[in-house]
């Protein structure tokens, strides 16, 4: 079966309809090599979205981790526990293990092998954080925030999560940093705006927070630097 790849890598090879020479962009070439045909791809300069599969049961307040293929939904309004799995080859969600702590307005980070899920609110602050095993399809828990808080944002990983902002019920700027050898959080530095509503993004390492209230909309983004100096910049 012929193959069709996107690579710019093609030796002893030659372009299909066309004598032998050196690889160009759009162009459908023949690999000797590794008996594939392979394409040339032209640099794409449209964006958009597309639909993809709806959640099994939609819902607001929730939060999610992952990727584009393997994407992971779990809380929501009413303080629910739910939890999805979404499959980007097939476009579809359906049922993961459900949340310990049902809760809506809390952060995750993480993946849908391993994901992390923290704060909210069910029906005040949150300070619980759990870890999802996307093998077993289970929440576990792991260690309590510092500042139990809901609308917060989170980024990073399982192993290496950073939560920031949110609301106590006041606007916070407080960011804890996440350790999964030892299921800690520490204390990280503030961030230079309180608020919350906010989005993440990033690692514990470089993470990002942008947007959110205080008490109206905001607009600021800033950047985390965690290393010698742990510090946010706008």
């Amino acid at each position: 079966m012929a193959v069709f790849k996107e690579n710019t890598s093609i030796t002893g090879s030659f372009r299909l309809g066309f004598s032998s020479g050196s690889g160009e962009q759009g162009a459908l070439w023949y690999d000797s090599g590794s008996h594939a045909v392979k394409y040339i791809g032209l640099g794409f300069t449209s964006r958009n979205w597309s639909t993809g599969g709806d959640l099994t049961t939609g819902r607001v307040g929730l939060a999610g981790a992952g990727t584009q293929d393997a994407g992971l939904a779990f809380g929501g309004v009413p303080a629910t526990n739910l939890t999805e799995e979404y499959n980007g080859a097939t476009e579809s969600w359906s049922g993961g293990g459900n949340l310990g702590t049902g809760r809506c307005y809390l952060a995750g980070a993480g993946t849908q092998d391993a994901g992390l899920a923290f704060g909210g609110q069910n029906p005040t602050v949150v300070i619980c954080t759990e870890e999802y095993n996307g093998g077993t399809n289970t929440w576990s828990s792991g260690g309590n925030l510092g500042t139990g808080r809901s609308l917060l944002a989170g980024a990073g990983t399982q192993d290496a999560g950073l939560a920031f902002g949110g609301q106590t019920p006041t606007n916070v700027a407080c960011t804890e940093e996440y350790n999964g050898g030892t299921n800690t959080w520490s204390a990280g530095v503030n961030l230079g705006t309180a608020r919350q509503g906010l989005a993440g993004a990033g690692t514990q390492a470089a993470g990002l927070a942008f947007g959110g209230g205080n008490p109206g909309n905001v607009g600021c983004t800033e950047e985390y630097s965690f290393g010698y100096q742990d510090l946010w910049a706008n």
